[in-house]
């Protein structure tokens, strides 16, 4: 799975070590946590452990900045202003997509997360479904689109198609 995500972000938003990196020691984390939480481990390797842990967490908060700034910056590269709000949609659920990789968010509990993009927040509503609410107020609803052997759009529009 971690492979398929690199891939995926490579094709649509074009290559990066560090978000490579992010995938990496995200997985590397969630390995030592089943190891921890299900196997019998050494108190002295459970220490060793935990320590690459805290290690793994301050690596991962400091690559989801520099992520979160590619992901934004190849979004809005030559968008036209017509394509503006699924390029936020966009970079909004990326930037909660990132979040989730840190064991210090916990999103557990909301039923709704939502980021601020600029003035706007994007709010994930689950399974391909989010909103856009502009600094103006207005709110679009957004879908996702995946489709197979091209990989996926976003789709956003005001209530009511304006």
């Amino acid at each position: 799975m971690a492979e398929s995500l690199k891939t995926t972000y490579t094709v649509t938003l074009g290559g990066s070590k560090e978000f490579n990196r992010l995938v990496d020691i995200d997985l590397r984390r969630k390995e030592f946590l089943i190891t921890l939480r299900e196997t019998s481990v050494r108190p002295d390797r459970a220490k060793e452990m935990k320590d690459e842990l805290d290690r793994i967490n301050e690596d991962v908060n400091g690559l989801k900045e520099i992520v979160k700034g590619q992901v934004t910056r190849a979004v809005l590269r030559d968008q036209e202003q017509t394509q503006m709000i699924e390029s936020i949609a966009i970079i909004g659920l990326v930037h909660l997509t990132l979040e989730s990789f840190s064991t210090s968010s916990d999103r557990a509990g909301l039923s709704r997360p939502s980021t601020k993009v600029g003035p706007n927040v994007v709010t994930d509503l689950g399974g391909s479904l989010s909103t856009v609410r502009t600094s103006d107020g207005r709110t679009y609803r957004c879908s996702t689109l995946l489709v197979a052997e091209r990989g996926a759009g976003i789709k956003c529009e005001a209530p009511g198609g304006n």
